[in-house]
């Protein structure tokens, strides 16, 4: 692929393409005017500082334009050193504000006056010139007669020659007036060395230079020094920037020959290559060859870094100048592209590696920075959100001040400026009233203000919550349904996984009907029902005694919703009678171990005073008791049948934890299986295999 520097000779002797120079002879610097001006160059050095600018009093003469001419000042025939021959063609500027003075100015140079006056414009021009490392200032006096006076005219130019420079340098010459009216004219020129100028027999310093070449080597380039491998010579690579001085980046004395080989990632534009011979007063030639080449464009840009510096500052640091700008854009916090503020912010040039300021007054985590070419752009930055937090949902109005403070407020959108008062269909557009207010009252923050408009930052959050206020409210109410209904799952959930208490309460007839409330209360845990009764309970029963056991039971389980069940057998129902006869009169003494003897001293007076109902059930056995054997007081509550009213029992023990029909007649079933072979044991005669004294296969001690 052809690059533009590829092969290119920086042949530091001759070069078929050169220059014949004209000579000035003699070492003083002169200075010489086109016809119909006097001019005069003062002695000395001046102190090269323009000073501000200032109104003109009338007709100036100013400036115009630059032209420069190389030349040759030769002190002998092949001693000659390069110099800059400057023209500065000149015109008159401004006018009379009295036209008294004016008329007096004309009569003053008026040739058919007795006595003539030398009327006159005089000028002081001073000329700048710099090139690294060295700065040079003249004052030129210029006089013209009143006769060219016209303004807006030119009226001729002034020759300065000239300032010595060194071959291949860069040069920069300024002009400007004292005192000075106007901007300073500038001019910016690269010289050439050797190799284009027809000097190799005049300049000395040209005699013995290294001959470089520059040329690509795959993606890389090659640096080839074809010197003697006597010769020492200097070569180093520099930055050479606009702004500021020349930042060296390699240096080294060498001798010849060499070949150097540059990674083409070190490539910019304004990389350059110097070399000259180790010798005193030797001429140092530059080549900066890969000012055009797109590699180095795109390096540059990539070690570009765009620094932004609390609270308005920022700095873009690059190895070279960019031809670039930078402006402020508005990014949303919905993302989406950053939104310029030009207008009513200007562009402004980059200078790169100084610090500038944009005019806010106040920053804002959504106010970013782009640095972009006429091309595309290259850099945006957002780094003030560091020191102001995250990027705010606030809305940008764009205020414009009219001559006669009557303004206008539009939302910057990413349809654009949407006036506030519009019928658009944009969130601006329908809050425009309100914002117009909270401008109004002070709410919005003001980030930008000058003649011509401002700029206000305004939040959004709480048209946010009013919007959806309502739409909340209702996710609200239907949650708090949801949550309702999902506690009402959750307790039944939890009352069938927490089984309901039960406690059974009998009278200890004969070993075989202990064994039937044994199988009973087994075939109750399975349902299942958390069941307590005597049986299981013997180390508690004579530790606290049968009364004692028998309250703490019942106040458990009537805590916890439960249900006392009686199991009315022929010895229950005699017990029963017996304490409702002889309830005047202390009741008989009953085996310790009776819970049941023992529990109805609390058990009848819940039935008497009407405490039973939701709290106790009854239960028999239908061979073994009669239905009208249970006595009337305790019809008060549910009393069933079993085995054959076992669903309706086991219902109502359930109570809202119980299954559905057809799952609770399994149930009954299942519990109807399990106390068959109790039942069948009740009813054998005497003596019979099975009639011993037992608890089922729950016997024993569950506490």
């Amino acid at each position: 692929m052809p690059v533009p520097w590829f092969l290119l000779s920086l042949a530091l002797g001759r070069n078929p393409m050169v220059l014949s120079l004209e000579r000035v002879v003699g070492p003083q610097d002169t200075a010489r005017c086109s016809p119909g001006l006097s001019c005069h160059l003062w002695d000395g050095d001046v102190l090269c500082l323009p000073g501000s600018l200032v109104s003109a009093p009338g007709p100036v003469l100013v400036p115009t334009r630059l032209q420069t001419e190389l030349v040759l000042r030769c002190h002998e025939e092949t001693d000659c050193d390069l110099c800059v021959r400057v023209a500065i063609h000149l015109a008159v500027q401004g006018y009379w504000e009295d036209p008294e003075d004016e008329e007096k100015f004309r009569r003053a140079a008026d040739p058919e006056l007795e006595e003539p006056r030398n009327a006159s414009l005089q000028a002081h021009i001073v000329l700048s010139f710099q090139a690294y490392p060295t700065a040079h200032c003249v004052l030129l006096e210029v006089q013209v007669p009143a006769a060219l006076v016209q303004p807006g005219q030119s009226v001729g130019s002034v020759v300065f020659d000239c300032f010595e420079a060194a071959l291949g340098a860069e040069v920069q010459i300024w002009s400007y007036t004292q005192p000075r009216y106007q901007k300073e004219l500038n001019l910016t020129q690269q010289l050439p060395d050797c190799r284009g100028l027809e000097v190799q027999d005049n300049i000395q310093s040209c005699w013995a230079l290294p001959w470089l070449n520059v040329s690509a080597d795959g993606e890389d380039v090659r640096l080839v020094l074809d010197v003697s491998e006597e010769q020492r010579f200097g070569l180093s690579l520099y930055w050479n920037q606009v702004q500021g001085p020349i930042k060296p980046w390699w240096h080294s004395n060498l001798t010849g020959p060499q070949t150097i080989t540059l990674n083409h990632t070190d490539l910019v534009p304004c990389l350059c290559i110097q070399v000259w011979p180790l010798e005193p007063d030797s001429v140092r030639t530059s080549i900066c060859p890969f000012r055009e080449d797109p590699r180095a464009h795109r390096n540059l840009w990539r070690a570009a870094r765009l620094q932004l510096l609390p609270p308005l500052g920022w700095r873009l640091d690059a190895p070279c100048s960019l031809p670039a700008e930078a402006t402020l854009c508005w990014q949303p916090l919905d993302g989406g592209p950053c939104l310029s503020l030009v207008p009513p912010l200007p562009r402004e040039n980059v200078t790169v590696n100084k610090v500038l300021e944009f005019p806010l007054l106040k920053g804002h985590p959504n106010v970013c920075v782009q640095v972009s070419t006429w091309e595309k752009l290259q850099l945006q930055e957002c780094l003030w959100a560091d020191s102001l937090g995250p990027r705010k949902d606030d809305m940008l109005l764009v205020e414009t001040r009219g001559p006669q403070d009557n303004g206008s407020l539009c939302a910057l959108e990413p349809s654009g400026c949407t006036p506030l008062l519009s019928r658009a269909s944009t969130r601006a557009a329908r809050l425009g009233e309100q914002l117009l207010q909270d401008v109004q009252s002070g709410q919005c923050l003001q980030l930008w203000d000058n003649d011509l408009g401002a700029l206000w930052a305004c939040p959004m959050d709480k048209y946010i919550h009013q919007r959806w206020a309502l739409v909340w409210l209702a996710c609200l109410l239907l949650a708090a349904v949801l949550f309702l209904l999902l506690l009402l799952k959750m307790s039944r959930v939890k009352a069938a996984a927490r089984s309901r208490a039960a406690l059974l309460l009998y009278s200890a007839d004969d070993a075989s009907f202990e064994r039937l409330v044994g199988a009973l209360a087994s075939a109750l845990c399975q349902l299942p029902l958390r069941v307590a009764v005597d049986l299981w309970s013997r180390r508690d029963l004579s530790a606290q005694g049968a009364l004692a056991w028998f309250h703490a039971q019942r106040r458990q389980t009537l805590q916890e919703g439960g249900v006392v069940v009686l199991l009315f057998s022929p010895g229950a129902v005699a017990l029963c009678r017996e304490w409702l006869q002889d309830a005047t009169s202390a009741p008989r003494a009953h085996d310790p171990h009776d819970a049941f003897a023992a529990s109805l001293s609390c058990v009848l007076p819940d039935f008497l005073q009407g405490r039973a109902p939701g709290r106790y059930i009854g239960a028999y056995f239908d061979k073994l008791l009669p239905a009208d054997a249970v006595p009337a007081l305790f019809r008060s509550v549910p009393v069933f049948s079993l085995p054959s009213q076992l669903p309706d029992f086991l219902g109502t023990l359930q109570g809202s934890a119980a299954p559905r029909p057809r799952r609770l007649a399994e149930r009954a079933e299942q519990v109807s299986r399990a106390l068959q072979p109790a039942l069948d044991s009740c009813f054998r005669p005497p003596g019979a295999p099975g009639t011993g004294r037992g608890m089922g296969p729950e016997a024993g001690d569950r506490t």
